[in-house]
């Protein structure tokens, strides 16, 4: 692998051929990823998939005249310190302003490559092919901030924002809070009951794990099967499931770990306590994404937990 500096004029061109390519079907990609949640974000990226596209055509326009018509395959990966590209599926799930912050980045590592290609050569030609190719990709930075002004204004961005947060709050929120009330929830009675009904930490570990797994495994399938997404909008039924099940089997093992304690009596007031961080825990949540007043969501949540465990402790005592 050699570096920047033992390319020849010829493979410092056929380099940026396939850099402009390489970047347009990455704004491509882009623009088809976010087209159905964020279409004003997606016709920028469209473009800027259009601009690359000509600076690719009047590149090789270029070669061809001062090279002939055969283009040497060189890539990013071929040359030794050269940035490489994220994917789209590398950064899709981190929401829209991740991005639009790597294409910017993008914009800017394409302009330092051309700018230190430039400096680090005395050829009159050379230098003015490579400054010749920064300007482009300044001109191109300028004109995706044109194009962005244009389909993405302060408006538009912020209400993508706010329908991203909604699809966060249906797809991972909902299905996880569901998870974790039912898991925290649902297991206090019987892991407190095999507790006190026979003073065994292992025993109230053992029911404790079987009924978290078994929560986890009921809950996924029902959550997945009770909803396809299409109409509600509400994302992939796999995905909700696996949140809902996933969380459910955190929420029950949450407080059945503390019976892996071998003194019983120590095990319950962990166990106690790790219930009191669960419930304040759905509470937050409530409060941060259901807007639900932080008071009422604490109350309501150490009622029916409270009255869940009252009564697997007496089921356990009789």
């Amino acid at each position: 692998m050699r570096s920047l500096d033992q390319l020849s004029e010829r493979e410092i061109l056929a380099l940026a051929i396939s850099s402009e390519e390489e970047d347009g079907r990455i704004y491509a990609d882009f623009a088809h990823g976010l087209r159905d949640t964020y279409p004003d974000t997606a016709r920028v990226f469209s473009d800027m998939a259009s601009e690359e596209n000509e600076h690719r055509r009047a590149l090789i326009d270029l070669f061809v005249v001062k090279f002939g018509d055969h283009i040497p395959l060189v890539r990013r990966q071929d040359v030794r310190g050269a940035v490489q590209r994220k994917k789209l599926w590398q950064v899709l799930p981190r929401g829209a302003d991740h991005v639009r912050r790597q294409a910017q980045q993008m914009e800017q590592d394409a302009v330092r490559f051309y700018q230190h290609a430039a400096a680090r050569t005395g050829d009159a030609a050379i230098r003015k092919l490579l400054g010749d190719l920064a300007d482009a990709e300044l001109q191109h930075e300028r004109t995706a901030g044109e194009s962005e002004a244009a389909n993405l204004p302060a408006g538009k961005r912020d209400q993508e924002d706010i329908n991203a947060q909604r699809r966060f709050v249906l797809q991972v929120i909902q299905p996880g809070l569901v998870g974790l009330m039912d898991g925290s929830v649902s297991t206090l009675a019987p892991v407190f009951a095999a507790a006190f009904a026979t003073h065994n930490s292992f025993n109230a570990f053992q029911v404790g794990l079987a009924a978290s797994l078994g929560a986890g495994i009921s809950m996924g399938f029902a959550e997945a099967l009770a909803d396809d997404g299409k109409l509600s909008g509400r994302g992939t039924p796999y995905l909700r499931g696996l949140v809902c099940g996933l969380m459910t089997i955190a929420g029950g093992i949450g407080h059945t770990l503390p019976y892996l304690i071998a003194n019983f009596y120590t095990a319950t007031i962990v166990a106690a306590i790790v219930v009191v961080f669960e419930l304040l825990i759905i509470a937050w949540i409530q409060w941060r994404y259901m807007d639900t007043p932080p008071v009422s969501a604490a109350a309501k949540v150490m009622l029916g937990g409270g009255l869940v465990l009252a009564t697997g402790i007496l089921i356990g005592s009789s």
